[in-house]
Formats: structure tokens, sequence, C-alpha cells
């Protein structure tokens, strides 16, 4: 390169890295001016790949404009939008060449801790994708050979990352020659101004451009995208070849992890209690050998005897794992998965007994031990699971594989890799889950039969049975597991059937029998009983006694919900927030009562959110009713802990309940009220009283599930579109009626006309 292009050159990135200027914007000024600087022809393609990258951002679009307008000449100009710059401004720049033009490369190494994850997320926005080949390494070598290898130190994995473009063209640059390159100089000051530059330069030298981070533009500052010109105009419909290479090769424009935070995104200003929320989860997060696996449950500095509360649980994780996803730092969820799933297959006893084969452990500990048990070997981590044999109560955990199946379904429909979930472990992992929740056992409800304290609620509250969180969650799992068999595995086709055929039987099941609303009320107000035929109205024999006083003042005339419970004469009326807000995410509910849920939640405002959102269930247990379902449990008193107390976490499912039903105001009322207190009373666990106003008397503090329950739910409203990831919709063919068509006794049952013999 001759002194004088570095002259000029150098000021200019020196300016780029003064003012931490996009490094996707970057990238692609490196390849223009390298190319223009070795001269070479064009390739096909390169104009659509740059009139593609125009749709991704702003930084796209001003390349666009500046590449492709009609004189003044000058071999490149490339704006970087202030909108796009991270926060940092430790990128750094090199440039080397040799006497051979093949050897001549650019090197673009960025080390920004500051807005590492936001460069990572921004790379995918101009169809960056992922090298497989790179991928595996544990680190990048700083300024790398390839010009294209871009390394955030922040990052939990360095990434490799190359262009995609049409068959023939290198992956890693864009070719452009002399007439294919004009831009217009736009009026702005920088470290050298674009004029004094085009004064002292050739035609044939590039420009590089980077507006000050400081200044607002004026009339005269306007980039020409950005003037009303008639010619601006003409040049939109330029986007439609970009289109159609796309359609003509879809997977040459699908990245292999996708993250999912959009531009806008980089503009919104969080507030103190996100970002306090946000390092307080980062300081959570646990290694194992080296790599991120999951967050402890809490982390309060006052509190000397954590017991397991410094453990990873798995049904904790879960808000921490969606809030990762949709910040697009993918591998802390993919370790989890992959390193649970492990922990499946080992064989722990209670006493004399030992868990299913496929039952996933409630939580685990990343413990440091000495390899072989001998101190001179060295030390080693492993994973210690517990399966409840170290539980309060020792309750085996049943909605820990039913949590792992909706986590790893949200991580393939985020990053778009399904290649996780279609391994030959991972197929293994599914199969054994539904094993065990399909069993043949001593039952002929289709509901999942359960011990009390299997699920969140995991002490004695009276659920034990058929209670409906359990229900809800088996039914979205069931319904993931189905999408994510591989379709030619035999053993998977039989068990899609078994899935139909259960996800028939319980949806009716729920829908009929678990369902409370005015009318539904009233009905049970004038049951008969002891009915004994096929056609019973009162099938389980349930007494109009049973039903508590404060029900009949308490429902409202508009809106519904699922009841807790049903066994042979027990309906449990009370009113569990996770078991319903799942039902309409997983679509167990139909539209109309998935509406009425949240219109009864609306109604009942202050007894369900009060001054923090979200009463666990209602109402709570008091006196000698108390005393007799949970023994007298001295943390489960009225309006504590799960006898309706009052559990951050649980906005999360509230906000991706009122995004599938557009009811996006509920969800941001909820979150105001609960970020006025959160931050204030340092992110504890449940709050008690009737109205939420204290914290739990036994409530840790700096619980992880509240913190993350709070981000995805200030996320989601930013990013609606997330909560698919988590939901589905209606089943296209559901069974109407299955209660009597179903039942094999039916078609035996006595008929007078014929010529049967009584005995």
């Amino acid at each position: 390169m001759s002194s004088s292009s570095r002259m000029l050159i150098d000021p200019m990135m020196a300016a780029a890295a003064a003012s931490s200027g996009c490094p996707s914007t970057v990238r692609i000024a490196a390849s223009v001016f390298y190319k223009a600087w070795q001269q070479q022809q064009p390739a096909a393609g390169a104009a659509g790949l740059i009139r593609h990258c125009k749709s991704s951002c702003s930084c796209g679009d001003s390349l666009h404009n500046f590449l492709f307008p009609k004189p003044p000449r000058i071999t490149a100009l490339v704006v970087v939008s202030e909108n796009c710059l991270p926060r940092s401004s430790s990128s750094r720049f090199s440039c080397s060449s040799s006497n051979s033009s093949g050897n001549r490369s650019l090197h673009v190494s960025s080390s920004s801790r500051g807005g590492g994850r936001s460069s990572s997320s921004h790379l995918q926005q101009f169809n960056f994708k992922d090298d497989a080949r790179k991928r595996n390494s544990r680190r990048l070598k700083r300024c790398s050979s390839s010009p294209s290898a871009i390394r955030c130190e922040r990052s939990l994995s360095d990434q490799a990352t190359s262009f995609d473009s049409e068959e023939g063209v290198n992956p890693r640059e864009i070719f452009h020659d002399n007439n294919s390159i004009a831009a217009a100089a736009a009026r702005a000051k920088t470290v050298v101004s674009v004029a004094e530059a085009v004064a002292t330069t050739t035609s044939e030298q590039p420009i590089f451009f980077v507006p000050s981070p400081h200044l607002g533009p004026s009339v005269d500052d306007l980039l020409p995208h950005q003037l009303p010109s008639e010619e601006a105009k003409e040049e939109e419909p330029q986007a439609a070849p970009a289109a159609k290479e796309v359609a003509a090769n879809p997977e040459s424009s699908k990245p292999t992890a996708k993250p999912f935070l959009q531009r806008n995104s980089e503009r919104y200003v969080e507030s103190p209690s996100e970002k306090e929320a946000w390092a307080l989860l980062k300081d959570a997060v646990v290694t194992y050998c080296g790599e991120p696996v999951g967050t402890i449950a809490a982390r309060d500095p006052s509190d000397p005897f954590p017991q397991n509360y410094d453990q990873v649980f798995l049904r904790d994780f879960i808000p921490s794992a969606i809030a990762f996803l949709i910040k697009g730092e993918h591998e802390i969820v993919r370790n989890f998965l992959v390193h649970t799933l492990q922990l499946q297959s080992w064989e722990k006893t209670v006493d004399c007994y030992s868990p299913g084969q496929g039952l996933m452990p409630a939580s685990f500990k990343v413990l440091t031990v000495f390899r072989d048990g001998i101190e001179a070997n060295g030390t080693e981590e492993i994973l210690d699971p517990d399966f409840g044999e170290a539980a309060i109560g020792r309750v085996a955990p049943v909605d820990s594989g039913l949590w792992w199946i909706i986590l790893l379904r949200a991580y393939a429909k985020c990053t778009g890799d399904t290649s996780l979930q279609e391994r030959v472990d991972f197929q293994t992992g599914i199969k054994m889950i539904l094993k065990v929740c399909l069993a043949d056992g001593f039952d002929m409800f289709p509901t999942l039969l359960v011990t009390d304290g299997s699920c969140m609620i995991d002490r004695r509250m009276g659920i034990h049975g058929h209670p409906l969180e359990i229900q809800a969650l088996f039914y979205q799992a069931l319904r993931f597991a189905r999408d994510m068999l591989v379709q030619e595995d035999g053993v998977a086709q039989d068990l899609k059937k078994l899935i139909n055929s259960r996800l028939s039987a319980l949806l009716f099941h729920i829908q009929e029998y678990y369902w409370l609303d005015l009318r539904k009320l009233n009905e049970i107000y004038r049951y008969k009983t002891e009915e004994y035929s096929y056609d019973a109205v009162n099938k389980f024999n349930i007494y109009p006694d049973q039903v508590s006083p404060w029900l009949f003042e308490w429902i409202p005339n508009k809106g519904g919900y699922f009841i807790g419970n049903l066994q042979p004469a027990h309906m449990d009326f009370r009113f569990f927030s996770l078991g319903n807000l799942w039902s309409i995410c997983g679509s167990l509910a139909t539209k109309t009562q998935a509406e009425d849920i949240l219109e009864l939640m609306e109604a009942k405002w202050d007894d369900l959110i009060g001054t923090m959102p979200l009463k666990i269930c209602f109402p709570a247990l008091a006196e000698d009713e108390w005393r007799i379902i949970t023994g007298s449990d001295p943390k489960n008193t009225a309006w504590s802990y799960h006898n309706g107390g009052s559990w951050p976490t649980l906005m999360w499912q509230f906000s991706v309940a009122c995004i599938k039903m557009g009811r996006l105001d509920l969800a941001q009322r909820a979150v105001e009220v609960a970020e006025k207190r959160l931050s204030r009373d340092r992110w504890p666990e449940y709050y008690d009283t009737r109205s939420g106003r204290f914290v739990g008397k036994q409530a840790r503090l700096f619980q992880t599930w509240s913190i993350a329950g709070f981000l995805v739910a200030k996320l989601l409203l930013r990013h609606p579109e997330a909560a698919s990831w988590l939901t589905c919709d209606e089943e296209s063919n559901p069974v109407i009626s299955c209660g009597l068509d179903m039942n094999p006794r039916r078609r035996r049952k006595f008929n007078p006309l014929s010529n049967s013999n009584l005995v």
C-alpha cells in the first residue's frame, strides 16, 4: 500500500476504533477496501448481497446507498451508523501485507467486553454463519489468518464467521471492481473531514468515514438515503433481486444459531433494575470443566446456611435459560441440556428403592473431588445429581423431565438448530421420559398420577393424585416430544400413536371435568349423588356440600378457570396459577377458556396479583384445614410460601400466556407492579400476606428465578414473538368426546330387548 493511502486510512481506522464502529459494518468495509486495493474483477451476487444487507440494519442501509448511487466517483465510502455502535471502544484493527498480493490480508479483531454480546448478535443480522470447523476450538487466536475472524472475550464461546453467498463466490470476501463502487460524500465532521480527504486523494483511493457519535446530525449532515428525494424512491425496488436470491437458496440465508435481539433492542435503555438483574444472573452462573452449565438457586451473601439453594435446579433454571436464549447466549442452555441428559441414567437409590429409568434429577451440584479418590492424582469436577433422596420429604421430581423437553424445544425454536434434538442420545432421552410418563399403571384416568410435592409445590399441600400443574406440563411436553421424535424410528412411531391417544383423552378430560365457571358451579350445586349408570351426570360422585362458601361470592359472572385437582368424591376448587397459565400456553384450554382465565385474573387482580405478582394459589388453607392437609407445616402457614404466597418468578409465565392471547396490557401492568419493589427488597423468593406486601418470613434473598422471571417478562414485552418458543396452537382435529365412545364396556351393556339371560 502506498504511503499516501496509509496516511489516509490509518486515521480513519483510528476513528473507527475510537468510536467503536459496528464490527459487522467494519467487516464489510474491510472486504470492500481489500478487494479494491487488489483490483480484482467483480463476481456474481456481490451487489445482491449488499442489497440484502440493506434490509438488515441502518449500517447496511448506509453501505448500500453509498456504494451504489451516482458519482462523484470514490473507490469506497463506508458509513458506520451511530445506531449500531457498541458500548465499548476496545476494538482493534490491523492491516498487514507482503510482497505477494496473494498473501495480503486485513485482520479485524475485537476484544470488546462491554459490547461483545451485541456485536455477536449483530453479526447474525448480516447473514453471518457459524463456521463448524472453528466452533469446536476453545479460543480463536487474535488476528488469525482469516480476515473474518472476530473474537469476543466476553462471549461464552468464540465464533468464526463468514458471509453466505452464491456458488462460485469466496464466502469470506465481497468482490467489487472500480466500476461497481461509487458513492456520494456526506457532510459531517470526523477526525479527518471527508472534504479534505477527497481533495487529497485520487479517485482510486477508498475513504472510510465514521460519523461522530456525540453530535446530532443537522439538515446538511443527513445521509443521501435520509433525504426525501425521488432518486432514493427509485432505489427502493433494488431489494427485490436479493429477495429472489434468498428464495432460490433459503439455506444460504439461514444461520445455524440466530441471536434473537433485533437492532431496535440496541437502542433500548435498560432500567437500573434490569442492569442489576443481569449482573446478578451472570454472577449466579455455575461452570463445569470451564463451561457454563446452569445457575444456582439463590446467591444470598448474608445466608451462612444455603442448604440446597447452592445447587442447579432443573425447574429453577428454565427462566434463566429463556433469558439467555433471548439475549443470544445459547451455549449455557446447550450445555445444560447435554449434561442433565447425561445424569438421566444414573442409578440413585432412596433407602432400598431406585427411581424409574428415565427420571430426570431435581437438581445437581458441581463437586471438586480427588481423582480416583487419591490426593496425589489431583482433583477433578463431577456432577452430583439429586433425584429426591436428599430432598425435604424425599419426593422424586415428576416435572423435571417435562421441563427438560419444553426447554429442548425452545432451544431449537430459538437457534434454528435441530441437530441437538436429533442426536441419538437425545432421542433416547426423550423416549425414556415418555416411557416413564406413559407407563401402564393401576389407574384408568388419562391424567398423570403423581405423589404430593412432586412439582413446583414441593411440600405437602394436598395436591397428590392428578394436580392441574402436572397435567398442563404433561400435555405440552407430549406435544413437543411428538414433534421432536425422528420419523424413521419404529419405536418413535409406536410412541407417537400412544401420545396421540393420550393427548385426545387428556384434552377431553381436562376441558370437560376440570373447567369451572358460574354456569358449571351452578350445575355442581344441583348435582345428584350416588348415580350408577353409564350416562351419569355426576360421574365422579361429587357432593355439593364440598363446594366452599368462599367460591360462591368469589367467582365472577364472566370468566372461569381450571380447578386444582379432581379425584373420586373430591374436587379441589383452589385457583392454581401455574397450571392455569400453562394450560393457556400449551392450548390445553380452548381459546374461549383461555380468554376466560385471563378475564378472571383481571377481575380478581387484587387477589391474584395485588402488590406483587403472582399468587401461587388462591385461597390459602387456614386453621384446621391447614393443620390437617399440611401437617401443621410452619413454612406453609396461611398466605405464605406455597400456601397462598406471591412468587415473582411466575411473571414470565403470565407474560407468555398474555402475549399468546393478545393481552400485552395485563403483562405490562404486572411487570410495572413488580419492578417497583423487587430490587429494593433484594429479589426475594416469595412474599407473604394476602396482598403480598411483606417479604416471606423464610424467603431466600437474591433468588435466581425471581431475577430471571423478571428479566424474561421484560424481554418478552420487547420481543413478544419469542413467546412462540413456549406455546403451541390448538390441535387441528381434537376429539370432541371420548368419555363414552372409548368405554370398552359400553358395547356389552345389557339390552332388555335382547335374548340375553340374566343370572
